[in-house]
């Protein structure tokens, strides 16, 4: 698996667990789901996501 797959793994479960979290414990929980988002926004803008440097620094495959 590459590092860009890995990555949009990750962020679609987050945002789908922190969903499941906001309906079934607190709405709280959807600020996660406005980081998650934001941080796609901005690496979508700078082509820099943090996650994406730990994943290579890993050892995942580009």
């Amino acid at each position: 698996m590459t590092v860009e797959r890995i990555l949009r793994l990750m962020a679609g479960g987050f945002v789908l667990l922190s969903l499941a979290l906001a309906h079934w414990h607190s709405e709280h929980w959807l600020w996660f789901t406005a980081f998650v988002g934001l941080n796609l926004f901005q690496s979508g803008i700078t082509n820099w996501c943090p996650m994406m440097t730990i994943l290579k620094w890993a050892g995942v495959p580009k």
